[in-house]
């Protein structure tokens, strides 16, 4: 009897060392098998321009393809959606942006909730907002724009990414800060707004210079003001909104990856582990620096703090400004 219980416990133990192990061993063997990353915008916008890069280098790094599906709608939460009902295996990544977090406060029925359906990973990249106008408008300067928005109140019209982007929510936001009234027009995507904009279909936007750098270089759009503290080496030449007379008025766009709820931690370990020595690389550096982006790498629980700070500050200004999803 006593050597049966002793076998008995023996393969308790053995058993719960195993699954103690099981993690960890499923964290070596992963990836087996292609590796999707979901970006929920239409291509040729800024989340394309940082997590195409990273997809290639991660393809390199696990011997196995990571492919960036885009799927755009509502803001970035189409995607959003559709990627936290994957399952959290490990063979579905989500690269979000700023959006996701005003998403939270301005889309009551998006299906998903950001901080519980997903798991960060890290930062990618952040870059400054500018404001840009199409140069079939003389204004050289945010002053002269202001001037003219106040003396025509709906006459110029900004784009945006989509209704609870950051340009929609930087746009607003303009308009409180400034007094003026702008129209809202809405694309599917920061690539299709380009398009837009470099028409001249729309008067002006509120982007992120991971969009907007190639167009402002190339002449066909004009930069007045960049949304953040610093002015931008990229640009030297253009001044702050605060610079510009508009103090306060600070908005600016960031890209980050994120996994499935329920993607085991091994996993989670590994992917940030080869984010940080992904932005370490020179070729990637020039990227990130002729997009005027700085990188990220922070670990997870740093990114999820950062997180928890952007849905606080977006819900703040939804709610002040008593913006609402259209219906």
């Amino acid at each position: 009897m006593k050597i049966h219980c002793m076998k008995s416990m023996s393969r308790v133990l053995l058993a719960t060392a195993l699954l103690g192990m099981a993690p960890a061993v499923l964290g070596q063997a992963w990836p087996s098998k292609p590796v999707r990353i979901l970006n929920p915008f239409p291509a040729g916008g800024g989340t394309d321009t940082f997590v195409r890069p990273y997809a290639v280098k991660m393809s390199q790094a696990f011997g196995q393809q990571f492919i960036v599906e885009n799927q755009g709608g509502a803001g970035g939460t189409v995607g959003a959606r559709n990627a936290a009902r994957a399952g959290g295996d490990g063979y579905t990544l989500f690269s979000g942006a700023v959006h996701h977090t005003i998403a939270e406060s301005f889309y009551p029925n998006r299906g998903y909730v950001l901080e519980k359906d997903f798991m960060p990973i890290s930062m990618l990249s952040a870059v400054p907002n500018v404001v840009v106008i199409h140069p079939k408008h003389p204004f050289k300067t945010l002053g002269e724009l202001i001037t003219y928005a106040k003396a025509n109140p709906g006459k110029l019209n900004f784009g945006s990414a989509g209704p609870g982007t950051s340009h929609h929510l930087g746009g607003e936001l303009f308009g409180i800060v400034t007094g003026v009234k702008l129209v809202h027009v809405p694309y599917q995507g920061a690539g299709p707004l380009m398009l837009g904009l470099v028409s001249g279909v729309v008067d002006m936007a509120f982007d992120g210079m991971g969009t907007s750098a190639n167009q402002i270089k190339a002449g066909k759009i004009r930069p007045l003001a960049l949304t953040v503290a610093q002015r931008s080496p990229l640009l030297p030449d253009v001044p702050t909104a605060a610079e510009a007379g508009v103090p306060g008025f600070q908005v600016s766009s960031w890209y980050g990856m994120w996994a499935v709820s329920g993607t085991p931690q091994p996993v989670i370990g590994r992917l940030h582990a080869e984010t940080v020595k992904f932005l370490q690389q020179q070729d990637i550096k020039d990227i990130w620096t002729s997009q005027g982006a700085e990188a990220g790498g922070q670990p997870p629980d740093q990114f999820a703090t950062m997180i928890r700070g952007e849905i606080t500050k977006w819900a703040k200004v939804v709610k002040d400004g008593n913006i609402k999803l259209a219906q």
